[in-house]
């Protein structure tokens, strides 16, 4: 198979769909790759570690997707990228298609088959491909809400930690998955006031267990999440529904009973946000203020750390883009119910249920297509 490593567009977005290991390895079972020039070189990747790998380079995305049989890409298609896309191309990469009805619709007229990282599952019921990102953004959040919270950043300016004698900041985390518990770990390791809320009574079980008295666990509740988050100095939006459009937690109302300075880093906002007050912003300008309140809503939060975050990455993709490559997507995705659960998007027809019922459109079973 053909395979297509294009240079990712969008703002500040430094991340590859493979590593030269990764292509090493792909070479070596009979496949070729192309790799757009460039495409690696902003963290430490050089063309020409790509080209003893094995990859051809080329000059443009436009001929990557021109010749390639399967793109792996790292963030959503752009919409340049949606145009280039063809019926009979496999993409893979994240999607996150429930908040986004305009690349939906690009995706659907494409005609090419998508498969979104963000919804191929485990047999465990864990999202494989989301996880590694899931930790990166879990722990950069506090990273963020550390630098806004300083006066010069616009916050109220409050040390994180404290100091003997003064109070240290009061975090509030909505959410006790993968991002949430990153979150909180390094919540907890500043010396941060920490409380997460979740409704996985399991889930806070174990929450307790491992950080005892230091961390306090909620039951999610709204006027509980309203009482706390008004008195916060920081809250992580962590909230997520697989595929779906994430819930609104934390209405416009509540906002504007914060502190003034206080900060909001919305890790949800690829899924839409669960603050309604959030907007996607960019690592170029990545702050607004709202009702006096700072809101962090980056939708590639990883591709600060784009070196880390593309190993990481990487390491869970590779074995899905090495099964496509060796079976080809038919047999794939026929074999693979976990593989085939990431199917968002098949020759015009929308395969996912959660992007359907965000949207109001109409969607296919992807077994219909790909019968085990």
């Amino acid at each position: 198979m053909i395979i297509g490593v294009p240079q990712e567009v969008k703002n500040n977005e430094f991340r590859v769909g493979l590593t030269p290991g990764n292509v090493s390895g792909l070479c070596k079972q009979g496949h070729s790759v192309l790799l757009q020039r460039g495409a690696g070189e902003q963290i430490g990747l050089s063309d020409e570690s790509y080209r003893i790998a094995g990859a051809t380079l080329v000059n443009s995305a436009a001929e990557v997707f021109h010749k390639a049989e399967m793109i792996v890409k790292v963030k959503e298609p752009q919409s340049q990228e949606c145009a280039m896309l063809r019926e009979d191309q496999i993409l893979f990469t994240y999607l996150h298609l429930a908040p986004d009805p305009k690349q939906t619709k690009a995706l659907l007229d494409s005609g090419a088959t998508c498969i979104a990282y963000e919804t191929v599952t485990s047999i465990h019921g864990a999202l494989p491909l989301l996880a590694p990102m899931s930790e990166v953004a879990g722990r950069m959040s506090i990273q963020a809400a550390a630098t806004h919270l300083e006066k010069t950043n616009g916050g109220l300016g409050v040390l994180m930690a404290g100091v003997p004698g003064v109070s240290a900041a009061k975090i509030v985390i909505l959410g006790g998955g993968v991002v949430g518990r990153n979150a909180l770990q390094m919540a907890v390791g500043m010396g941060a006031d920490v409380c997460i809320f979740d409704r996985d009574i399991e889930r806070l079980r174990q929450i307790d267990l491992l950080y005892g008295n230091r961390v306090r666990t909620f039951y999610s509740d709204h006027l509980l999440i309203e009482q706390e988050v008004s008195e916060a100095d920081v809250v992580i939006g962590a909230v997520l529904l697989p595929g779906a459009a994430a819930p609104q937690l934390v209405k416009r109302e509540t906002v504007k009973k914060m502190k003034a300075g206080a900060v909001v880093v919305d890790v949800a906002i690829d899924q839409g946000g669960c603050f309604e007050t959030s907007k996607p912003t960019t690592h170029a300008d990545p702050t607004f203020v709202l009702d006096g309140v700072v809101h962090y809503c980056v939708a590639n939060m990883p591709g600060a750390v784009a070196r880390t975050s593309t190993f990481a990455l990487t390491n869970a993709t590779y074995p899905f883009v090495e099964a496509l490559a060796n079976r080809g997507v038919m047999k794939a995705l026929s074999i693979d119910l976990h593989l085939r659960n990431g199917l968002n998007v098949h020759k015009g027809f929308l395969t996912s249920q959660p992007v359907a019922q965000a949207q109001k459109l109409d969607f296919v079973l992807a077994e219909e297509f790909f019968a085990a």
